[in-house]
């Protein structure tokens, strides 16, 4: 039996899928195109939540991969059979995630968002608006991401201070471990978070996290939503001490009524970090990649567990 792969992009329009497969197109429609039993190499659904996501590895799919194209896995792991091997797509989102991080940052500390509410009134706000230089910026998460939103904050002439779990020296300077954090956050303007969601970062962003920052500081999530804790960022966003740019959030998607919506000094885009055309050619090349590597037998890359 030829290897079946189930795929949320239609195989035609992926250059250079490996020959040999038998590729199944499924995008989280509710009919299934096929027996999910018969998955060998599964690819969830974009974007599509976790309901859809984990569709099949709840009606009998045991595949021997499953390969996201997030580079997030909170969503599936869960459901992942202990057999499988769980890998990520490390590598596709870090510039489309990057640049959304540097726009948050820049439109919030600009205050493009009131002119862009000026112009739609006629409003002409002019004035003394704060800038990025001359700022310290604290990367929350520090890997590849992370890197990626350094590499595009350098010509701003900020000051970048990094965080990751554990602490290390990279050819850019030291990273921090995330239990400095304390001691760091008073002496920062932006902090930009691109950390995942796991038991250890859910919350992470409490109120005690948020009462460490300086007035006037700006919370930047590019991350995953449940890393802070919505009521406590709440309650510094109406206070008017702090401002935020939240490409994710808690709950999400954000409902109607919500007091995010129109909470003072927040920027609020619908998680679409990654979600820009550099998107199908990455996810592309990686999805080729990782099943000519299954096919040959050569190690699987970005894997996050495996049996």
């Amino acid at each position: 039996m030829p290897l079946t792969v189930w795929l949320p992009i239609d195989p035609a329009a992926i250059d250079g899928l490996p020959e040999g497969p038998q590729y199944v197109y499924w995008d989280g429609e509710d009919e299934f195109p096929a027996d999910p039993r018969d998955i060998d190499f599964y690819v969830p659904p974009y974007m599509r939540g976790a309901e859809i996501a984990t569709r099949p590895l709840r009606h009998g799919a045991r595949p021997r991969v499953v390969q996201t194209l997030t580079a997030g896995i909170d969503h599936v792991q869960d459901h992942v059979p202990p057999d499988a091997v769980l890998c990520n797509a490390r590598g596709v989102h870090d510039a489309s995630t990057a640049e959304l991080a540097v726009t948050l940052t820049l439109a919030s500390l600009r205050g493009i968002p009131r002119f862009v509410r000026g112009q739609d009134g006629e409003k002409w706000y002019a004035g003394m608006y704060p800038a990025l230089a001359d700022k310290t910026v604290l990367i929350v998460g520090y890997g590849a991401i992370g890197a990626a939103v350094e590499d595009r904050l350098a010509p701003f002439e900020c000051q970048v201070v990094r965080v990751a779990r554990s602490a290390r020296d990279t050819e850019r300077g030291p990273v921090h471990a995330v239990t400095e954090l304390p001691d760091l956050l008073p002496g920062v303007d932006v902090v930009i978070l691109v950390t995942p969601l796991t038991e250890e970062t859910r919350n992470l962003v409490n109120a005690g996290f948020l009462a460490r920052l300086p007035d006037g500081a700006l919370l930047v999530n590019v991350g995953r939503g449940g890393v802070v804790d919505t009521k406590a960022l709440l309650g510094e966003l109406e206070s008017g001490r702090l401002c935020a740019a939240l490409d994710v959030t808690d709950p999400e998607p954000l409902p109607p009524g919500h007091p995010l919506w129109h909470a003072p000094g927040v920027l609020i885009t619908p998680h679409v970090g990654g979600s820009s055309s550099a998107f199908p050619p990455r996810a592309g090349r990686l999805l080729c990649g990782q099943l000519r590597r299954y096919l040959t037998g050569e190690p699987l890359h970005n894997i996050i567990s495996a049996p």
